[in-house]
């Protein structure tokens, strides 16, 4: 079997044909220009996907199904996009739109959730059961896959842990609620915090790496810092493994998970991240005699998306 995965950025549109088990065939991409509107954007990603039919090879009646992972919520009972920001997308017919263009099946999920099914079928928690995908870029997104079928809740939303609240009172998050995960588990908290830390010691070592500019700051700057044994930089990353290790013990209580995959732009910082996760975590885990969920960096990275995308038809 073969299906088709569309990617749908806010900048861009990549798709690709992907076997059974999740290998790329044929891939292309196309810029998204969301200002011409969503019927605009529907029709590229249509016309995208016959193209890389063809560079397959393949006829599209030869393709099972198309996925589409797109960077907001989609409503599975109606086939409509509720929202989504990047594209500024309110109620779009996705579902309808797309079969305009073709009569292959169309399924559709956040962006986050076909990354964690990526990884389910061709990453590092390929044959698991049962896995957590958790994104850590400028929020917190995740992916959650039990039975081996992604899981969605029954209103398209049940993946989005981001909006745990994890500290009552605490930062004001951009959904309007206070003390969400992502406040404190993002890149964006780390640079936050980095910009904090630099404001109250204005000669510390992360201040002198960006020469002043504190509006220069990104999460690199800080996890370098820490990585070179800065003490300064050491405690803020300390203080941020154990947000995000509030926000793990979590979903391991909820989903009891074999396996929880950290992806985004805060992974990037590999070992050093990994190995911090896994001292901290143990204590917070509440059946300390039982097993519960290895933590793992995710393997794959750009295709992630294409890749789990074409598995929602799987």
């Amino acid at each position: 079997m073969l299906y088709i995965g569309i990617d749908l950025g806010g900048t861009g549109i990549k798709a690709g044909v992907v076997d059974e088990k999740g290998v790329i065939i044929a891939k292309g991409s196309c810029p998204t220009a969301p200002e011409r509107g969503y019927e605009a954007v529907i029709h590229d990603m249509a016309m995208l996907a016959i193209d890389v039919a063809k560079q397959s090879g393949h006829a599209m009646n030869e393709i099972k199904a198309i996925g589409i992972g797109l960077p907001g919520i989609m409503d599975p009972r109606s086939g409509r996009v509720p929202f989504c920001t990047n594209l500024a997308w309110h109620d779009v017919p996705l579902i309808a739109e797309m079969a305009k263009y073709t009569d292959v099946p169309v399924y559709a999920d956040n962006d986050a959730t076909v990354a964690g099914l990526a990884e389910s079928v061709a990453g590092i928690s390929a044959g698991c059961e049962n896995s957590v995908f958790v994104t850590l870029g400028t929020g917190v997104g995740g992916g959650v896959v039990l039975g081996g079928r992604v899981f969605s809740g029954s209103h398209g939303v049940a993946t989005e842990i981001g909006h745990m609240i994890t500290v009552v009172d605490g930062e004001q998050c951009t959904c309007g609620n206070r003390g969400c995960w992502e406040r404190y588990a993002s890149a964006t908290a780390l640079i936050r915090e980095g910009r904090r830390l630099c404001e109250a010691k204005p000669d510390t070592a992360l201040a002198r790496a960006v020469n002043g500019d504190l509006i220069t700051i990104n999460a690199k700057h800080v996890i370098d810092q820490a990585k070179a044994g800065d003490l300064d930089c050491l405690e803020l990353f300390d203080r941020y493994v154990y947000h995000l290790c509030v926000g793990l013990v979590n979903l391991i209580n909820l989903y009891d998970p074999q396996v929880i995959v950290l992806g985004g732009g805060v992974s990037h910082a590999g070992q050093f991240l990994l190995d911090a996760v896994r001292a901290k975590l143990p204590d917070m885990v509440f059946y300390k005699a039982m097993p519960y969920a290895r933590v793992e960096l995710a393997k794959l990275t750009n295709d992630a998306g294409i890749i789990g995308a074409a598995m929602l038809g799987r």
